[in-house]
């Protein structure tokens, strides 16, 4: 008789998961950031973005699997944007004048980097009901200190949007491109 092999289960790379926890740490500092002032905040968002994308593009995942065409899984997330749009109302603002808009886009685009292919990416090891859940509760968590309660089921709604458009698509860009366009339409209301 033979002993039964034991079975495998997904290792937690901790070396790997450093710079989703390290962006994390960063899009937390946002709060003080906020605080500063003039030129200081811009760069100092600038930077906290630049870094979070650098990151989490070099987090090694593996490719995903497109289960419905791209485009048409972006013209779902974007209408989901339009009507959350319009129904939400006015959005939260900060005071950064002219650099609102690509500050914006920069952010969106960091975010969908680090929560939807970084943090997705090392979570789908798990399953894909564990990536898309996981990626959203931190990219709704994450967001609560600055945007607090009141927010969190329109954040957790657009996580597990966004979170859906990685896995149907099979690549982050696409909820980088719908998450950019909310970012648009909330600077230019």
């Amino acid at each position: 008789m033979s002993a039964a092999a034991p079975t495998a289960r997904p290792r937690v790379e901790v070396g790997l998961a450093l710079p989703v926890l390290a962006g994390i740490g960063l899009l937390l500092l946002r709060l003080r950031i906020l605080d500063t002032s003039g030129a200081t905040r811009i760069a100092l968002l600038t930077a906290v973005f630049s870094a979070i994308l650098v990151a989490s593009l070099l987090v090694p995942v593996a490719p995903g699997v497109a289960r419905a065409r791209p485009w048409l899984v972006t013209l779902i997330g974007l209408a989901g944007v339009a009507v959350a749009s319009f129904l939400a109302g006015r959005p939260i603002s900060a005071p950064l004048g002219a650099w609102a808009l690509p500050l914006a886009i920069l952010a969106a685009v960091a975010e969908e980097a680090l929560f939807r292919r970084a943090a997705y990416g090392r979570l789908e090891r798990y399953g894909a009901a564990v990536a898309v859940v996981g990626s959203a509760l931190l990219f709704a968590a994450v967001h609560l200190p600055l945007y607090g309660a009141a927010a969190l089921p329109v954040d957790l709604g657009a996580g597990l949007l966004f979170s859906w458009q990685r896995w149907a698509s099979g690549t982050w860009t696409v909820p980088a491109a719908t998450h950019a366009a909310a970012e648009l339409l909330a600077v230019l209301r």
